[in-house]
């Protein structure tokens, strides 16, 4: 869009703005409508809401039925494949006898979340409270919907959470007025994710209810992980929830100025939704969720039983203007520095996006100071692989820092990960038949009944270059490519890592939605569960490690240095990293290695172990991207985009 265009738009915008939001007489009655639609059947009359049995509710009562308030049982579940992630929520939600709970940034209108709807209006039908609370930025697609779902049953309630403009979706020139006029309201994000059943079983994680998170898209496909924690702790999740749903930013979506115009022009619409893009994929997984032998061996058996659990949670005050009752509400950032400052010897760290706040940045520098310093190994995303371009250039801007005065040991994900959790069958990529011998049949890749590899599977189709609605969604409108991956040298079905999780020592274990980033240290809320169980945290470590080993990701190490001036390079290159605006020194501390097996070399090793440079192979900065006209952008916001850091 040209810059004049962009300004008539905000000036239109801006001639228009009083019109954006509802005056108090239509608010009512926009909300009386949606009321008054509200159908008050319900389908069963019996005290468990005719709930269906759930191996998984199960375990919350039986853990809550064997706890004390001295001695709290919990049972901790590890949701590392989207399909399961996606098959525990749907067991859940069909249990549910009282109460669902569910707190999310994203809702999307695809397969997933429109079979998450449905579901939720099912078990909203037959009796169940069903609570549903969106951040603004990324709450489904259309007004059509929201309207619909306002007026849908009076044991249905949605809020949307921080509404700029007072509205539940903005387009680009009033993104533009909400930039200008609260650009600090913009980018107060709820980034907390909860689902809660009966307050005895709760899931937090990274996963957003879209396609990309549970394994359902033929071209990209998130790599990020789930926690299902039942027992007493999942109180103290629903006392959050609760938090955030009478919050004074949380807004019923028929009270909102976009929704609230619809429902006065056309009343309430019908609960409709476009037709599954797989209908066979969604039959398959609702039989599945039906089938409580499979939830158990899938699922429930796979459980850990665990003692405490901590659950910390950010309060929608962190988003209040006054400084001190804002500071009171963050919760998250403080006790997860807590933790890693424990350490006596290793820090395991996963983040889709490693961009350190100055405090952060503070706390690893003195950790490595410390004699006997323990080692921070970071699992993150490549720039091949991530879906913040921009933030990775500010990653990549500060690898020596990294490196050198943290200490770290970084591993980036590799867009085509070769051991990854992940259920090729759903994803729609190809049509895929499983042969005796472990190989696959592709069925619609032009190469029908013909055995192949994983590798062929993972390639069969091109990446898409569609933009994303992720974590960065605050800056959708930059029209610099924020949320849209880079282009790579081949097609297939990529991933990109979401997974956010610590482990301290191999015996606390943290899986939540904190990025460990500037953002969720200042804008967004944040939540996790801390589990203090060595079991669990081999477990999680193990995970974490799988996803840092060759097949899955390079390791980056220092670059060999040129062979004349080395010292002169290194300190140029210091001293323009800490310019504030230009970084223009044209060679970097660091890059990616590959590991190379061998008879000498018959495991990876850490970067900075010997024979480290005899095992491995430099693949270059950027490896698997295809740069172009993307290299100047990457190299621009290396140079220009500290600024940047706060916000990111």
């Amino acid at each position: 869009m040209h810059a004049v265009t962009r300004i008539l738009l905000l000036a239109l915008t801006l001639a228009t703005a009083a019109c954006t939001s509802l005056s108090p007489a239509k608010r009512d009655a926009a909300a009386h409508i949606a009321v008054e639609a509200r159908s008050t059947e319900v389908l069963c009359d019996r005290a468990d809401a005719c709930a269906a049995p759930s191996p998984l509710r199960d375990l919350g009562t039986r853990a809550v039925a064997r706890s004390t308030p001295a001695a709290p049982q919990h049972y901790a579940l590890l949701l590392e494949y989207g399909q399961d992630a996606l098959l525990a929520r749907l067991d859940l939600i069909r249990g549910a006898q009282r109460t669902i709970d569910v707190q999310t940034y994203i809702f999307d209108e695809d397969d997933a979340g429109h079979l998450v709807l449905e579901e939720l209006l099912s078990a909203a039908r037959r009796g169940v409270q069903v609570r549903l609370l969106v951040d603004q930025l990324s709450a489904l697609r259309t007004v059509e919907t929201l309207s619909a779902l306002a007026g849908a049953h009076t044991n249905f309630e949605m809020r949307i959470y921080n509404p700029v403009l007072g509205r539940a979706r903005i387009s680009y020139p009033q993104y533009a007025l909400a930039a200008a006029c609260c650009w600090r309201r913009l980018n107060q994000r709820m980034h907390s994710k909860a689902l809660l059943i009966d307050g005895v079983v709760g899931i937090t994680g990274g996963r957003n209810y879209q396609d990309d998170y549970f394994d359902w898209s033929d071209s990209f496909n998130f790599r990020d992980r789930d926690v299902l924690i039942a027992g007493p702790v999942v109180e103290a999740m629903e006392e959050n929830f609760v938090a955030f749903w009478h919050a004074p930013l949380s807004t019923p979506v028929e009270q909102l100025g976009d929704v609230g115009r619809h429902l006065l022009r056309s009343g309430v619409p019908p609960v409709s939704f476009q037709e599954y893009q797989r209908p066979q994929r969604v039959a398959a997984i609702l039989e599945d969720a039906g089938d409580g032998a499979l939830v158990r061996q899938r699922l429930v058996d796979a459980a850990l039983p665990v003692g405490p659990v901590e659950f910390i949670g950010d309060l929608p005050a962190k988003h209040r203007r006054n400084r001190e009752a804002a500071k009171a509400a963050i919760a998250a950032t403080p006790r997860l520095r807590e933790l890693i400052e424990s350490a006596q010897d290793e820090v395991l760290l996963q983040t889709p996006y490693l961009v350190l706040s100055k405090p952060a940045e503070q706390m690893f520098f003195d950790l490595h100071a410390q004699p006997d310093a323990p080692q921070v190994v970071v699992s993150t995303n490549s720039l091949a692989a991530t879906d913040s371009f921009i933030t990775y250039a500010l990653s990549y801007k500060y690898k020596r820092r990294h490196l050198r005065d943290f200490g770290f040991h970084i591993y980036e994900y590799k867009p085509f990960p070769e051991d990854a959790p992940i259920d090729l069958e759903v994803t729609g990529a190809v049509g895929i038949s499983w042969n005796a011998d472990g190989s696959v049949n592709l069925d619609e890749s032009g190469t029908e009944g013909a055995a192949t590899t994983r590798e062929d599977v993972i390639a069969a189709r091109p990446a898409s270059a569609a933009p994303l609605t992720r974590e960065y969604s605050a800056l959708r409108y930059a029209g610099i490519g924020v949320n849209r991956r880079v282009p790579l040298n081949r097609t297939g079905l990529r991933m990109g890592l979401h997974a956010k999780s610590l482990v301290v020592d191999e015996r606390i274990g943290v899986v939540g939605t904190h990025n460990f980033d500037p953002r969720g240290d200042n804008l967004n809320t944040e939540s996790a569960v801390v589990i203090d169980d060595a079991r669990f945290a081999q477990r999680l470590a193990a995970s974490i490690r799988r996803d840092m080993s060759p097949e899955n990701s390079w390791t980056i190490a220092r670059r060999d240095p040129p062979p004349v001036f080395s010292g002169v390079d290194y300190s140029m290159a210091k001293v323009s990293e800490r310019l504030p605006i230009f970084d223009l020194w044209p060679t970097r501390y660091a890059t990616s290695f590959e590991f190379q097996p061998g008879p000498d070399c018959p495991a990876p090793l850490p970067p900075d172990a010997p024979g480290f440079r005899e095992c491995y192979v430099a693949v270059g900065d950027f490896p698997e991207v295809s740069l172009g006209f993307r290299s100047l952008l990457t190299r621009i916001f290396t140079a220009f985009g500290a600024g940047l850091v706060p916000i990111l």
